[in-house]
């Protein structure tokens, strides 16, 4: 595999280093080019990592010939796809037009200037999260490469702890519920507003209408941001606040999972209350706006100027204490009776600073991708078309998370 990682942040670092440790013998992961818009930043991933399968160069990942180009010139076969939400689609059909196979972390979506909310997402978004990539299924097919969307920890590790539980754990399933928590405290940075995860992403998240699904209301239901309020005792971390938030997975599970039964999915993640209180600031004052404005005779775009001044998760490394929790709650019938249980990766920010010198966010994300990845190099999760992890067979995922102890468990309720 001749990868292309377009996005050189944190989590790309982390892709890249797990891969190059997982195949010492360049057995299926012969080279990659790390490519940024940010080209020092590649260069300083490049000398850190310091391995000869790697290159850096520049790419603008708005610009879909320059994307081509690359490809082309270093004979690219799989583009990871690490970037900024807006990129996504570019990056996805320069892989495409270049006859290439691509992965990423996750899709883009532009909501509405006016959302009408309630039910229906069309309703509510101008482009659909997976909608532009799953609209292409048909498309790779025919050319015969392989598309996988939503790898990471959630979506991603998740997606394939969900198919495991309709096929091992239950009859019938209800309902899929994704948690998203932590008890992770930062020393040092008590004043700070803490994104922990690419800002842009966080925003594009957290801002948007949020979305669930509940098939005897109709299907899915778009909601105001920071709605559906709940405590939820997350399994080894606590009690924790979460909140609904636009995610991917409340798409591509019933997509995929609805033949088990699935009459409800829904996404909530736990959120800093100040960091609730300054994004319903910035929303008000349409700071979180991706549209251009004049600002003295110059275009910018609002959201990227707080992307850009807020504190940036890579810099949030060991003053950070506690844990992530990443799962999914399961409700329905096994062997005629009622059955809950969740389904759950945890990690350690200790864990994450001694494995790879990186916070738990970014760490978890990495490593889960790097997975997927490492079964796609090994032609096990690769298929022709456009797929979320839910189209495959999820042992071999599980397997690897043992061999390389990124530990997952189940509790019973």
């Amino acid at each position: 595999m001749r990868m292309m990682l377009v996005g050189t942040g944190a989590v790309g670092q982390c892709i890249v280093e797990l891969l190059l440790k997982r195949d010492p013998e360049k057995e299926w992961f012969t080279y990659c080019l790390l490519s940024d818009v940010n080209v020092n930043h590649a260069k300083d991933v490049w000398k850190t990592i310091n391995d000869a399968r790697l290159q850096f160069g520049y790419v603008d990942a708005t610009q879909k010939e320059m994307v081509k180009e690359e490809i082309q010139k270093h004979h690219i076969d799989f583009v990871m796809d690490a970037s900024s939400p807006f990129c996504a689609n570019v990056i996805f059909d320069a892989a495409y037009e270049c006859h290439c196979d691509y992965a990423n972390m996750g899709t883009f979506s532009i909501p509405k200037e006016k959302p009408e909310y309630g039910m229906g997402i069309e309703n509510s978004y101008e482009l659909v999260m997976t909608k532009y990539n799953f609209d292409a299924d048909e498309k790779w097919k025919q050319q015969g490469n392989c598309a996988l969307i939503c790898l990471g920890i959630d979506p991603g590790t998740v997606n394939v702890f969900a198919k495991y539980l309709c096929e091992y754990e239950f009859d019938t399933v209800e309902e899929l519920h994704v948690k998203d928590g932590n008890n992770l405290k930062i020393k040092g940075h008590e004043d700070e507003l803490i994104f922990g995860f690419n800002v842009w992403t966080v925003l594009d998240e957290v801002m948007n209408p949020n979305v669930e699904y509940d098939k005897s209301k109709g299907g899915f239901i778009v909601d105001k941001p920071f709605s559906g309020k709940e405590t939820f005792d997350m399994p080894e971390i606590g009690m924790n606040t979460l909140v609904k938030v636009e995610h991917e997975e409340v798409v591509t599970m019933v997509k995929y999972l609805s033949e088990y039964g699935l009459k409800k999915c829904s996404f909530k993640i736990s959120l800093d209350e100040d960091l609730i209180n300054a994004l319903q600031v910035l929303d008000k004052l349409h700071l979180n706006k991706i549209q251009p404005v004049q600002v003295k005779g110059v275009q910018v775009i609002p959201r990227d100027v707080i992307a850009s001044c807020a504190c940036q998760p890579d810099t949030i490394k060991d003053e950070m204490e506690g844990s992530m929790c990443v799962g999914v709650l399961a409700k329905g019938i096994k062997n005629g009776k009622e059955k809950q249980c969740m389904m759950y990766q945890c990690f350690s920010n200790e864990e994450a600073m001694n494995q790879f010198g990186l916070q738990a966010v970014v760490a978890q994300t990495g490593f889960s991708a790097a997975l997927a990845i490492e079964l796609y190099a090994k032609g096990i999760y690769r298929k022709p078309g456009v797929n979320s992890l839910e189209a495959f067979d999820p042992i071999p995922f599980l397997k690897l998370m043992e061999e390389t102890n990124f530990i997952y468990k189940i509790k019973q309720y």
